[in-house]
């Protein structure tokens, strides 16, 4: 890759990480979608992450996700939500690169994007248990589980779209990797 195509995906690459900081910005001053399900929330920044999946290298994929959940993190003072996000974002990110492989013959962005969303309730909730050594705590895995489904339906649905105008741009070659 020559250095203007190089230079061209890390301001992609700049781009979905600031796109990622303000949704998930957003979403913390909004208030709870779930009345029923405290810190439940849409899940928006994980668009970004959906994204960049199908239109970057799995490397440049890493390297978004880490520091979009490192900039949100220092910019809302939050280190207990940065923990909850890594272990979120990580288990989410590694079932969907899994499933990506499986793309599209046996399931599409919205199923990626669903089990993403289940995932990134389990790691959180894995947390949780950890930090208050409350075992008990998973029997909220199925609310989380159907809050999951809810919001990564609408995650996925938005990323299908979205994916079809990011293709389009001549900026970087978005090609689906």
């Amino acid at each position: 890759m020559n250095k203007s195509s190089r230079l061209k995906e890390y301001i992609y690459i700049a781009i979905l990480c600031s796109q990622g900081i303000i949704l998930g910005l957003i979403e913390q001053t909004l208030p709870p979608i779930f009345a029923f399900a405290p810190g439940a929330k849409l899940g928006l920044a994980n668009l970004i992450t959906v994204i960049s999946l199908f239109t970057l290298p799995v490397s440049d994929c890493i390297l978004l996700l880490y520091l979009r959940l490192v900039l949100t993190a220092l910019i809302s003072g939050g280190a207990s939500l940065f923990i909850y996000s890594l272990a979120g974002s990580t288990l989410s990110f590694i079932a969907m690169l899994i499933l990506k492989k499986c793309y599209p013959k046996f399931i599409s962005i919205i199923g990626i994007s669903i089990v993403g969303a289940a995932c990134h309730n389990l790691g959180q909730l894995l947390v949780a248990i950890w930090l208050a050594q409350a075992p008990s705590l998973i029997l909220y895995l199925p609310v989380l589980t159907i809050i999951g489904i809810a919001s990564g339906s609408l995650i996925g649905i938005c990323s299908q779209i979205l994916l079809n105008h990011v293709q389009n741009f001549n900026f970087i070659n978005t090609k689906l990797h």
